[in-house]
Parts: structure tokens; sequence; C-alpha cells
């Protein structure tokens, strides 16, 4: 075997379109704010910020709306110092899954300009919004419809006290933004609100409930944030079942996200790959176990091949399972969350890129799934739109093709007795 590295040229390729994109006026001062009744206060903005934040620390660039979002931000929230309506008769989970990211932005601002307007700020969240909450996630709804829910999750109404989301445990996302303002506060009621979520959803059936794979890995990545500020193993130990629920019935066979847990309808989400890639690189920095480190390269490789678009935004795909073999884009761009958390897991790669190698020969063999893989690296057959199959090729990375291709591209996995099958059904 040799090794394929991540090059930098192709880091500087991607960070640079992602870039571009993040001046549009979508993520300017002009439109960055949501309206104060929006479905999911804070999560645009927090996600906006902390990109802002991510590409300054790759490159030096300064997003023209980073510090006027900041300005702003006073006279945005309301008097109980967070984004959107106070919470009143229940707990609104996708406010609080929102405001995860907004203290995600303003941690990650605090870190690199030492700003205390931005600690400040955060400080204002966790208590106005999050330590209020203390006691009430026991009662979190685990009996529910698991069959609704958008690329953009909806409240769908009130259940045991939680206005209650179909991105289903998006509650638990805040394990993240909290563990971060925990690393730099030490702050013990923090800690004790952590320990209760962290428990209550430890203890969660996550597939039979089809939790989201996207806040159940933020969550996992959050335990992870824990285990390095305390060195108590229990944070590690959690992460690890995680990690290997998702790997083993959370993940699809191009090493994306196997959103909701089954659903058939469903997508994978690159917001959740790029916390697959993070939760298996740092599992590998801390354990030293090997198969963390391929994992994470095999997620960098396949897994985000296709998830980000020419534009450099990133958006939604089809799943890859047994008797689902083509690859194509389900949504061109998931703008509003999507396209800004690619930023973190692309900062993530150039920090780590000597990790990030894949294992090759130069032929390709069937695997365990009856999959074409050259060590590290999945093959498969782009179909084009007029038909055409084309020769057996590593996963086509859609940020290099024209949109006209990658919006029309499908690519078809060779499972096992299906070397004929080349055309759509």
């Amino acid at each position: 075997m040799s090794r394929l590295e991540l090059t930098c040229e192709e880091l500087r390729e991607r960070i640079g379109r992602n870039h571009s994109r993040l001046l549009d006026p979508y993520y300017q001062i002009g439109e960055i704010y949501q309206p104060f009744d929006a479905k999911w206060p804070g999560d645009k903005e927090g996600r906006a910020l902390l990109a802002f934040v991510n590409h300054a620390n790759m490159t030096g660039f300064e997003n023209p709306c980073m510090e006027p979002f900041l300005e702003q931000y006073p006279q945005r929230i309301n008097e109980k110092g967070y984004l959107g309506p106070i919470a009143k008769d229940a707990l609104f989970e996708q406010q609080l899954s929102g405001h995860s990211w907004m203290l995600r932005g303003l941690c990650a601002h605090y870190e690199r300009y030492q700003n205390e307007r931005s600690l400040s700020y955060a400080k204002d969240i966790v208590n106005g919004l999050f330590l209020p909450t203390r006691g009430a996630y026991a009662t979190y709804p685990i009996q529910r419809d698991h069959s609704e829910g958008g690329v953009s999750g909806n409240s769908i109404g009130v259940l045991n006290g939680w206005r209650i989301s179909t991105d289903i445990g998006c509650a638990f996302m805040s394990i993240d933004g909290l563990s971060h303002y925990y690393v730099l506060t030490k702050e013990c009621a923090v800690r004790d609100l952590l320990d209760e979520m962290i428990e209550v959803y430890s203890s969660i059936d996550k597939e039979k409930l089809k939790a989201q794979t996207h806040c159940t890995l933020t969550a996992a990545r959050g335990m992870l944030r824990m285990y390095g500020a305390t060195g108590e193993t229990g944070y590690l130990d959690k992460a690890k079942k995680i990690y290997t629920l998702y790997t083993t019935s959370g993940m699809t066979l191009t090493y994306q996200n196997l959103n909701w847990w089954g659903r058939p309808d469903s997508w994978t989400e690159p917001c959740a790959i790029v916390d697959s890639l993070i939760l298996a690189g740092e599992l590998y920095r801390i354990t030293g176990e090997a198969s963390y480190r391929r994992m994470a390269a095999r997620i960098f490789h396949n897994g985000l091949a296709s998830s980000q678009r020419p534009g450099g935004g990133a958006g939604t795909d089809s799943l890859v399972l047994q008797g689902q073999p083509y690859l194509f884009q389900k949504k061109p761009e998931a703008y509003f969350c999507c396209t800004m958390r690619l930023a973190e897991g692309l900062q993530y790669a150039l920090e780590h890129r000597e990790m990030l190698y894949a294992e090759c020969s130069g032929v390709p063999t069937r695997d365990a799934y009856g999959r074409y893989m050259d060590g590290d690296i999945l093959y498969a057959k782009p179909i084009y739109s007029d038909g055409r199959a084309g020769e057996l090729l590593p996963l086509v990375k859609y940020f290099r093709q024209d949109t006209a291709v990658s919006d029309t591209l499908r690519q078809q996995i060779i499972f096992e007795n299906e070397e004929k099958e080349t055309t759509l059904c």
C-alpha cells in the first residue's frame, strides 16, 4: 500500500470556494440575522459566526460581516440575552440547538481575538437560556412520531413540556456549545448541566428513537471536549459508544451519514459528515488507535467527495445502501446550514492534514460489502445525463466539476452481482 496524501492544493481550492460563497449577500450584514420569530433562533447566526472565525483561522481573512454582526448583536437579542422569543410554557428545543452554534461562534471568536465582549454575550446566553433548563432533560420525549422531517427541521407541537422538533434529539446538540463555553470558564453550574444532558442522551436508544445523526455526532464531539477539559474517562467512553453505533448502523456505504438512523426517504447531511470526520479524528488523536485514523481518512476522501459543490457550498446526497447503489444530489445546496458548517471541517482537515492520508495500491478489489475499494478509496461508475456509463473510478469530487455535471451525475456503487446494472430504473 502507498499513501495518497491530502494535498495542500485540494485544501486551498476547497477553502477558497467556501470562502467565496460566504461573501454572498445571504451571509452579509443585510441578511445575516433571521427574523425574531425564526424557526431556529440563533442557528444561522451562530453557524455563520463560527464559519467566519474558521476562515480567519485558516487564512487570516476576516469576513466583512463578522464585526458588524457582533456590533448589532445587542440590538437583536431579547431581554434575557438570547435570540428569539423568551421560552415560557415549554422548552423550545430548536432554540436550544440553534444557540449551541451561537455559543460555538462566540467562544471561537473569543479564543481568536480575546475580545471580552464575545465571552460576555456567551455568558448571557448560558445564564438566560440554558441554566434555567436544569432538571428538565429526563422528561425529553422519546415516544413520538418518527415519520416527519425535512432538510430543515420543524417544530411539531408540545410534548412533556417540550416544543419538539422533527430533528429528533436536537436539544442535545447543546452539549457541543456548552462544552466549548465550559472549557473557557470552568463554571461548575455549566458542568452540572452538561453532566445531566450527557447522562440522559447517553441512555436514550438513538437508533430506536430515529434521532438525527447530526445532533448525535455533535453531542459526541462535546463529550470528547469535556474529556479533554477534565480527563474523566466517562466522557470518552460515551463518545466512543456513539462512534461505534454510528459506524455500524448510522453510516451509508459511501461514508456519509444515514440521517435519522434508517428512514428510507432520507438523505445525507454534510453537517453530520463534518462531525463524523472530527469525531473519528479526535478519537485517533486521543487513543492512537489506527482504525479511527483510517475512518477519518475514508470520511474525508469519500464522504466529502460529493458533498462540497462547485459553488463552494455543501449539499445533501442520496443514501447508498445495499439495494440502493446510486449516489447523486438530493439538494444542490443546504446554504442555511451545511455551507457554513463545512468551514469547520475544512479547518480541521487543514490542521490535521498529515493524518488524513488514504492508503491505496492502485488496484480496486471487492471488500466485505461487495464494493470496489482500493484500500481507503471507494470506486464507482459515473453515469451521465445522456445515459453513458464511464469507467470504474474513485468517487467524483463535485467541487471540481461544472454545475451542469454535478447537478445530473449519478455514480453507481457496484455491489456483488450488479456488474451489468448501469442505468437507473
